[in-house]
């Protein structure tokens, strides 16, 4: 006990937190735990099988890794709605590294324990240096650069299964292409007849049965159908059942000849979880009104992925697709995510002897289907169009990932990130101003008592390294029960740009759920633009935006305050107008 305190106080930490949730865990928190635990786990199965295909694994190693990973993660965990597994990044990851290091998949799969293993020891050592903070100098674009480059190098590498092509591997999207063109004069059409029925089935049901686990019932479909074409002559590679019986353990090798490789590859799936997580869980916390430390969370990955280094799993993350789902499926509690992983255990001894009748191009379809989802056309819409150096970041991170190595890729775009950081670098200085007593305006720290409509100066740099810091200042402000209008007078805001933007539409969406008004007012031409670009316009409403009047240069807070009137109800006496040299 005393040891923990200890911890917690000089590094921050806790040890098992997961303690403080048992301690008052209740039957009507279990019952909505386990519903989001079977929702997450009829997805989980599937998917990790597909993300031991990206990583060129077997797929026993992603259900191992999923189930290990989601168990183990909650005991250390910040956030009770980030579910830890295989996710696309982290895959893509493994296949980029041990295709660079030229590793034959028997090989990739004796070094990746050592891999897994490193991964651990520097998110472990993150934790206690407390480096996640440093996330914050690494903009979204990064991550949609990346992921957007990861998701053509995991279609192009699927093709050639769904095409029945055996064509030499490759490390980088633009050579694994040039091989699978070479490749194609010898298709295997049979192959490809089950890649398309199995696209035929999993577009109408991702469209119109929503409900449903698509890809389980995809797959389970197409299994029986390629069950029928066999007698009709038609013969595709299947995968290999799976014995939950005979699930390894795995004792990392060290070859030093290696071991350089394996360490840069262990530091960028280290650095590419840190970031993926860090945007999962501060997005869904955001909803939610949760606080998350993401050292924690960093701590947690950690410790997951020690238990997968030894337990023959694969490298884990926050998974988005089933934190989201988690999510939504009203999980109370981290407890969700260990009966998650008890449900996967349950269905490996009842349902991993047939998953040797799915054929390979089937999951390798939807897998294809996957990676697809990844190219998310509004987020790269919003990156290319809000500013100059969000589309540069962008492209960097993308066309590196097209022509190198992804770790590569993702160190370029952090690079390019952190660059254009230091040449804006600055904090927003916010100062909160609201009524008193007489209806007039005050620096808050005068009042003792919060009231119902609030002004806030946002002064300085506000872009992707400040956003944390802003965002979390407004929730506690839009937190408080009193609040119900706040303006964020933006006369003296500059440098916003995409990250900003999310966060923004994320504080709007938030005050929404505790019924208070977000109004800007002071808008200069480079905020209005940022609001147009990006489409944050629509989600704020033109009717609480006020635009800088240089004429006038009170005007629109004025009306914004009128505005805010109106919408709380609040009839003050007298407006005076708060101003110094530096403000409007």
């Amino acid at each position: 006990m005393g040891e923990g305190s200890e911890v917690k106080r000089r590094f921050g930490l806790r040890f098992f937190p997961l303690l403080d949730t048992l301690r008052n865990y209740s039957v009507e928190k279990a019952i909505g735990d386990a519903r989001a635990a079977l929702n997450v786990a009829l997805l989980d199965f599937p998917q990790s099988m597909a993300y031991a295909l990206i990583a060129g694994l077997p797929v026993q190693i992603g259900i191992f890794g999923s189930a290990l990973s989601t168990i183990t993660g909650p005991i250390m965990a910040s956030s009770r709605f980030i579910m830890l597994g295989p996710s696309n990044a982290t895959a893509v990851m493994l296949l980029s590294a041990f295709l660079t290091l030229n590793y034959s998949p028997e090989q990739a799969v004796l070094a990746l324990p050592l891999l897994l293993l490193l991964v651990g020891v520097f998110m472990i050592l993150g934790a206690f240096l407390r480096v996640a903070s440093m996330v914050q100098y690494v903009s979204r674009t990064v991550i949609t650069g990346y992921i957007t480059a990861a998701a053509f190098l995991i279609i192009v590498n699927q093709l050639k299964t769904v095409l029945g092509l055996h064509v030499a591997r490759a490390g980088t999207f633009a050579e694994s292409l040039y091989n699978l063109v070479r490749g194609l004069p010898e298709i295997h059409w049979e192959a490809f007849l089950v890649g398309a029925l199995t696209v035929s089935i999993f577009i109408p049901l991702k469209r119109f049965a929503k409900g449903l686990p698509t890809v389980a019932v995809t797959l389970v479909l197409v299994s029986g159908l390629t069950a029928w074409l066999r007698h009709l002559g038609v013969e595709v590679e299947m995968l290999k059942p799976i014995s939950a019986s005979n699930w390894p353990l795995s004792i990392p090798h060290f070859n030093w000849n290696d071991f350089y490789g394996l360490s840069n590859a262990a530091l960028a799936v280290a650095f590419l979880s840190l970031l993926e997580s860090s945007s999962i869980s501060k997005t869904l916390a955001a909803k939610a009104g949760d606080q998350v430390d993401l050292n924690q969370q960093m701590l947690s990955m950690g410790m997951a992925n020690f238990a997968c280094a030894f337990g023959s799993g694969m490298a884990v993350s926050g998974s988005l697709t089933r934190s989201v789902l988690n999510f939504d499926s009203r999980a109370r509690t981290p407890i969700s995510s260990v009966m998650s992983g008890v449900l996967l255990i349950l269905g490996l001894f009842l349902l991993g002897r047939f998953v040797g009748y799915v054929p390979k191009p089937a999951l390798a379809s939807v897998v294809i289907m996957v990676g697809i989802s990844l190219i998310n056309m509004k987020n790269i819409t919003m990156m290319v169009r809000t500013t100059k150096s969000d589309a540069a970041v962008f492209f960097v991170t993308l066309i590196g990932g097209m022509l190198l190595p992804l770790d590569t890729a993702i160190y370029l775009g952090a690079t390019a990130s952190i660059v254009l950081f230091m040449r804006k670098a600055a904090r927003p200085d916010l100062k909160e101003i609201a009524f008193d007593d007489k209806g007039g305006l005050v620096e808050a720290s005068q009042q003792t008592e919060r009231p119902e409509i609030a002004i806030v100066h946002v002064e300085g740099d506000l872009f992707f390294a400040s956003s944390d810091l802003f965002l979390e200042q407004m929730r506690h402000l839009v937190g408080h029960p009193n609040q119900r209008a706040i303006i964020l007078r933006m006369r003296n805001a500059h440098h916003l740009d995409a990250t900003v933007a999310i966060t923004l539409k994320e504080l709007i969406a938030f005050a929404k759920t505790k019924h208070c008004a977000i109004l800007v007012s002071g808008a200069h031409t480079e905020v209005e633009r940022i609001f147009q670009q990006s489409g944050l316009m629509e989600v704020l409403g033109e009717e609480q935006f006020f635009r800088f009047d240089a004429n006038n240069i009170n005007m629109s807070t004025r009306n914004a305050l009128k505005r805010a009137q109106s919408l709380t109800g609040v009839e003050s006496a007298d407006i005076t107008i708060f101003a110094s040299d530096k403000k409007d």
